[in-house]
């Protein structure tokens, strides 16, 4: 271990290996590319350092096996101390559980998260407050769109690329049943979250209303995953735990060329292995297969816990219904927000397309840190 201090953060320690595997110089990270140079394991594991040097902003290391020096910022210090955690901070099953700075959805659709079209096509900075309002809030509107499929899907490309799958890529379509999807009709759909199908579900979500005629009904709902998450663990936390940790399959098997699976079933309630933070609601029972890889004992358990589950979904104050309207795409995360729609009667048709999460994030915070600061966490 090598000890260093970091104004205003005292003395810490980093193994040897580590440091010198961690290493950030242009020999061992390729400065484009971001990607590794060094092969790791050349090093010898009793590597130790032959001289470490405290300077105004950064700390130089001399190793003493094969003769490199490092250089390591004390921001990039910071940025990678050791915080193992310990069993006592998770016997609190509370803590870490819902990431602080996500707000629960506003009840008042006047206080509802909007950008301004020309805002975000035209600027980083419009992009930035429109990123920032769906990670805080899970989803937003964005106001003046034209109302074209291809006005849309410039403002969806605005974030990243749109993610195809077996619908297509960007969307433009009316309850036709040409997918062979309940989403195609005109159906009620009970809240839910899309792609439970897939081992990697759809990130964000967007749907544009480009017309309405011959008929009323359709609104949207929207209800806060992790708000609801919070009432099952304070109302029941055996339920919770079950939500979180018994596997579900689901599927997408309506047309005749597709039976999609995940490649493993997953919880309805996913967490973060270190943080034990709620990072993802995997929902849709009506796309839920029937599961027999369990006791008969354990899926009874799972059948208690969804259906308090489902209850609490379904609670007025839990619900956020909206009369979608042409030039007014909304966007959502679909990791954290429930979807639905009432039924409806006439014509709709409907634009939109999904992104990955991954894409999401990237984008975001390259946005709201900026690609150094970014860097410096890697």
């Amino acid at each position: 271990m090598i000890a260093m201090s970091l104004p205003g953060h005292g003395v810490h320690s980093w193994p040897s290996f580590w440091l010198r595997d961690s290493c950030q110089c242009r020999e061992c990270v390729h400065p484009e590319t971001r990607q590794r140079l060094l092969d790791t394991f050349s090093l010898p594991l009793n590597i130790k350092p032959s001289a470490v040097r405290e300077l105004a902003d950064h700390v130089e290391i001399e190793w003493a096996n094969d003769g490199h020096k490092s250089i390591y910022t004390f921001d990039w210090l910071r940025n990678h101390q050791f915080r193992l955690p310990s069993s006592e901070a998770f016997s609190n099953v509370t803590e870490g559980r819902f990431r602080a700075d996500q707000a629960v959805v506003p009840n008042n659709p006047e206080l509802y998260p909007t950008v301004d079209y020309d805002e975000v096509t035209s600027s980083d900075a419009g992009v930035r407050k429109w990123t920032s309002q769906i990670f805080r809030w899970g989803f937003s509107f964005v106001r003046d769109c034209p109302v074209t499929p291809e006005a849309t899907q410039k403002l969806l490309e605005r974030i990243a690329f749109i993610r195809p799958t077996h619908y297509g890529g960007f969307w433009d379509f009316t309850s036709d049943l040409k997918m062979k999807d309940t989403a195609y009709t005109s159906y009620g759909l009970g809240a839910h979250t899309d792609t439970t199908y897939f081992t990697d579900p759809a990130g964000l979500q967007m749907f544009h209303m480009l017309s309405h005629t011959g008929g009323d009904g359709g609104a949207s709902l929207l209800v806060d995953g992790f708000e609801a998450a919070r009432v099952l663990h304070s109302e029941d936390p055996e339920s919770y735990e079950v939500l979180s940790t018994h596997l579900v399959n689901s599927h997408a098997s309506g047309n005749d060329d597709v039976c999609i699976q995940p490649s493993c079933p997953f919880p309805i309630l996913n967490h973060h292995p270190v943080t034990k933070e709620l990072y993802q609601i995997r929902w849709n029972n009506d796309d839920r297969t029937a599961r027999s890889d369990s006791t008969p004992s354990l899926i009874k358990q799972w059948y208690i816990a969804a259906r308090k589950w489902s209850e609490i979904l379904k609670r007025k104050e839990m619900e956020r219904w909206i009369q979608l309207e042409p030039g007014t795409p909304l966007i959502f995360n679909n990791w954290r927000v429930l979807h639905g729609r009432a039924p409806f009667t006439g014509k709709r048709r409907m634009c939109g397309g999904y992104i990955n999460h991954d894409d999401f994030m990237s984008r975001y915070l390259l946005l709201k840190n900026g690609r150094n600061e970014v860097l410096s966490r890697i």
